[in-house]
């Protein structure tokens, strides 16, 4: 078998019937990511290929230092060519990682160049890439376009004003760019600044921001303001959580220490965060929207590093809070007595937490059809076992057929070729059913439920073109 050829990924005939008879060539939905609305609206071409492949990668950033690639080749100011020429060098180490996969076939999909990526063949593959990077062919919007994206849903802050969605909804007829909120900024109470950030918002508001209560109220204008843009969903990212009810005074009195610049104890956190996690969720299902849960991380972990360049530059792991679910469930619970539950999607990068996850779920249900959902194989899981360990554990504990599917997660512009590499995964996981006799072998019925996961489905549950 060549290198990604027609058929990888795909172990037997009913896969292949699945993946090219029924959803190699359907549209896309990309309800997650990280995408910048304003780099899509200005629509500036890359000068090179390292500007669009190595730029705020953080997945490849940390093979290249494994593979003992200085800081200046990697986030530093190193000429372009020889960052890219590590890179490529680096592949060449990468044999069963994903990046080794997406980055070749982002080079076939998207440029037409089969060719294995390595330090000898570097400068040709550069040449040959960047001549058609100038092209108007490989603006963002055409690389959206041309990966047949329907619908891109990105990841802004409650005090943004959502310029850049506006432009593109008066001037781009071939896809949309729709916000989610993701209000970071807000959970982060023990965080330096959250005075500074309140002042922000409140500005953005109209009103002072002081109590507890204002931010709520601050949050319910800004749900109105995205709704009206378009927005659908909210992104909630948990790296620890403890469950702890708290009274308003109580709350109030932490918000005030926060704007102080004071110390908040861990338990503090937890009661700020409980309360306010159950207020999102009340907003969430009063506007009909989906709630991203994104849990157990360990984040920024190289103190150092992180000091240098910030975050989201590859230095962080796996989270192991044991008791992640379990504190998830208590905060479920207390909100199925309110009726507070809303359509929620949970992503967690502890593989250990899916079973859990799954079958806590399961106790909830109650609101249309697969309510509550287990995320795509999240950032370090998006690999094919871990999509297929996904796909497993959805099919065991609920009903797969009814299942949102894939998102990018991404930052880069060409990383849509994630889609097409999930759909393969899916395909064979539904072909090796099919093989096993476990499920009917009538390719309509496995390529129509193909479809759904891939597209049919995430059109239907997020409301977005209601």
């Amino acid at each position: 078998m060549e290198l990604l050829d027609q058929d990888f990924l795909l172990e037997n005939d009913a896969a292949k019937t699945i993946f090219h008879n029924y959803i190699e060539n359907l549209p896309i939905i990309d309800f997650h990511c990280h995408l910048s609305p304003q780099e899509i609206y200005e629509d500036q071409k890359y000068e090179n290929i390292t500007q669009a492949w190595l730029g705020g990668d953080h997945y490849k950033w940390r093979l290249m230092r494994a593979n003992g690639v200085p800081e200046k080749l990697i986030t530093g100011d190193g000429d372009d060519f020889d960052k890219f020429d590590a890179f490529a060098t680096t592949l060449e180490s990468a044999f069963g990682n994903p990046i080794y996969e997406w980055t070749h076939l982002e080079l076939k999909r998207f440029f037409g160049v089969d060719l294995e990526i390595t330090h000898d063949n570097a400068q040709q593959i550069w040449d040959q890439v960047n001549a058609k990077l100038q092209s108007d062919a490989f603006s963002p919007r055409a690389l959206i376009r041309n990966s047949k994206v329907e619908l891109v849903a990105t990841t802004d802050d409650p005090a943004s004003d959502l310029k850049y969605h506006q432009l593109l909804a008066e001037e781009e007829s071939e896809f949309k760019v729709l916000p989610a909120l993701r209000p970071d900024n807000l959970t982060n109470i023990n965080a330096k600044g959250f005075g500074v950030y309140l002042d922000k918002l409140s500005r953005v508001v109209g009103f002072e921001i002081k109590t507890f209560d204002d931010i709520i109220q601050a949050l319910k204008a800004r749900y109105n303001f995205f709704d009206s843009i378009g927005g659908r969903i909210s992104d909630h990212s948990l790296s620890t959580y403890h469950f702890k009810m708290a009274t308003n005074e109580e709350l109030n009195k932490i918000v005030l220490k926060s704007i102080n610049n004071e110390e908040v104890a861990d338990e503090e956190v937890d009661q700020y965060l409980t309360m306010l996690l159950l207020e999102l969720m009340v907003m969430n299902r009063d506007h009909n929207w989906t709630m991203q849960m994104h849990v157990n991380v360990n984040r920024s972990i190289n103190v150092p590093m992180f000091e240098k360049l910030g975050p989201d530059t590859g230095f962080d792991s796996m989270g192991t809070q044991s008791d992640m679910v379990q504190e998830l469930t208590k905060l479920y619970h207390q909100a199925s007595k309110d009726d507070r539950i809303p359509k929620t999607i949970f992503y967690s990068l502890n593989q250990n937490d899916w079973m859990q996850l799954a079958t806590m779920m399961g106790s909830f249900q109650s609101r249309g059809v697969q309510q509550l959902q287990l995320g795509a194989g999240w950032w370090f899981n998006d690999t094919a076992d871990g999509m297929d360990r996904q796909l497993e554990v959805f099919a065991s504990q609920s009903l797969l057929s009814h299942f949102v599917g894939m998102l990018t997660d991404s930052r880069s512009f060409l990383s849509y070729t994630r889609h097409e590499y999930f759909r393969r995964v899916l395909a064979n996981y539904l072909g090796k059913l099919s093989e096993q006799g476990r499920v009917p072998k009538d390719m309509d019925r496995l390529g129509e439920m193909a479809k759904k996961i891939s597209y049919k489905n995430a059109q239907k549950y997020f409301g977005f073109y209601d």
